[in-house]
């Protein structure tokens, strides 16, 4: 494969004729509840760069809504994947067992947060792996409820649209949803700050509030597991006050509830971190993984310690295509990668430049309410002129004018009005800079 060249370079209006071909093919052939956010179709990708059908090149800050952290087709990962098709495609690790899917669990074993011993289980998507483990909560725990926080987002299969906060486009019409889910408040510094300076600033207050409505709502005799995003991602990028996770990590040992950290958009070097609990020196009783596993290939995780882990019954866990042979391979080659290129801190100096240029921003024009996020997972929210009133309009329009110009952003928030920045780690500082100066003169004309 040819390298894409790392240039922004606009051949077409976007979209150009032959994604306009694909757009109506796709009416015709593909159910209108698949929706897109760019009206442009990839031919190739590498780098910072996604390349259209129509020989446009666009800088990349969202990898795949964060599965192609290490960057589109990286050379060890596309080599990997050659070789391991090349070999087998399939036979299904429940009925004759391959060394990959063994290796890629002693792998999370080894840098998953935590001493002891501990096991995984591969799956396919991060929905899937969030079901297993509320499954192996519930069988280690005999019991039942979980909690998830305000705006969370885990997934959209029945299970993990009830743990999900956020109604349209996610929940609405789809239900009923699985029973014994609650759903416990967040600690939202931007938004907290509404409500006094201390209860934005100290992670322990906010997650007694948290811990207050468990105890009244469910009981801890009730509850398997608490499941949390370290970050949270599609609810908005929310950092917790420091202190709320160790809170209630604390509480659910003292409780005997499972501690499940979702870290499917979080993980993988993303944060500047391996795993982002490492930022709050956290040890989950089991961490989610999945997008950023494999490279792009469809590969998920289900991590903890052992007694836990081991808790199910012979066969209680498993799946046709679970840790996949080819998945597997690239996920080897990924964790190769973000070790032998330091790709965690190049994260770090990711978030470094990103909120340098983006607090630069904030200070000149106050429909920037806030700046926040670790590593190369970097969000904006948006607010109307003079106040915090959310400003999904303007959010909207932003996103709009960016993709016109060749650069991929993705919005998110239960208010629509959060700006997300997930680059590839692969991208460079030119590249970075150029798509910030397209957003801020964006941003200046929507004033």
């Amino acid at each position: 494969m040819t390298a894409v060249e790392q240039t922004r370079h606009l051949a077409t209006a976007i979209p150009g004729p032959n994604s306009s071909a694909l757009i109506d093919r796709k009416a015709a052939a593909v159910s209108r509840g698949v929706g897109t956010t760019m009206p442009v179709y990839a031919a190739r990708a590498g780098g910072g760069i996604v390349e259209d059908v129509d020989g446009n090149r666009l800088i990349d800050l969202g990898s795949g809504i964060a599965v192609t952290t290490i960057g589109n087709a990286a050379p060890r990962v596309a080599a990997a994947v050659a070789a391991q098709a090349g070999e087998f495609t399939h036979t299904c690790f429940m009925v004759t067992p391959y060394e990959q899917y063994v290796a890629v669990c002693e792998h999370l074993n080894r840098l998953t947060p935590g001493t002891g011993d501990k096991r995984s289980a591969l799956f396919n998507t991060g929905s899937e792996a969030v079901e297993n483990a509320i499954k192996i909560a519930r069988s280690y725990t005999r019991k039942q409820a979980v909690v998830a926080f305000d705006h969370a987002y885990h997934g959209r299969t029945n299970l993990t649209m009830a743990l999900t906060a956020k109604s349209m486009p996610y929940k609405h019409g789809f239900g009923p949803f699985a029973p014994e889910i609650y759903r416990a408040p967040l600690s939202y510094p931007f938004r907290d700050a509404e409500f006094g300076k201390e209860l934005a600033t100290d992670g322990e207050l906010a997650a007694r509030r948290a811990i207050s409505v468990i105890d009244k709502q469910v009981g801890a005799d009730n509850l398997a597991a608490v499941i949390i995003e370290p970050i949270q991602g599609e609810g908005g990028f929310i950092v917790p006050a420091p202190g709320f996770l160790a809170t209630l990590l604390a509480w659910c040992r003292d409780n005997d509830v499972v501690f499940i950290a979702d870290e499917v958009q979080t993980g993988f070097a993303r944060t500047g971190a391996m795993f982002a609990c490492e930022h709050e020196g956290i040890e989950p009783d089991l961490i989610v993984t999945a997008k950023g596993i494999a490279g792009g290939l469809p590969l998920s995780a289900v991590t903890g310690r052992a007694e836990i882990m081991d808790a199910p019954h012979v066969s209680g866990l498993g799946g046709t295509y679970g840790g996949n042979p080819v998945a597997c391979a690239a996920a080897l080659a990924t964790i190769e990668t973000i070790e032998a290129e330091g790709l965690v801190a190049r994260a770090a100096a990711i978030e470094t430049l990103m909120k340098d240029r983006l607090h630069r921003l904030q200070a000149d024009d106050d429909r920037i309410g806030d700046v926040r996020g670790r590593g190369a997972m970097i969000a904006v929210e948006l607010v109307k002129s003079g106040g915090t009133e959310p400003d999904a309009e303007l959010t909207k329009a932003l996103c709009a004018a960016a993709h016109a110009e060749g650069v991929i952003v993705l919005s998110c928030g239960t208010y629509g009005n959060v700006l997300r920045f997930l680059p590839p780690l692969a991208i460079s500082d030119d590249l970075l800079h150029e798509g910030l100066d397209v957003l801020e003169a964006a941003l200046r004309h929507l004033s």
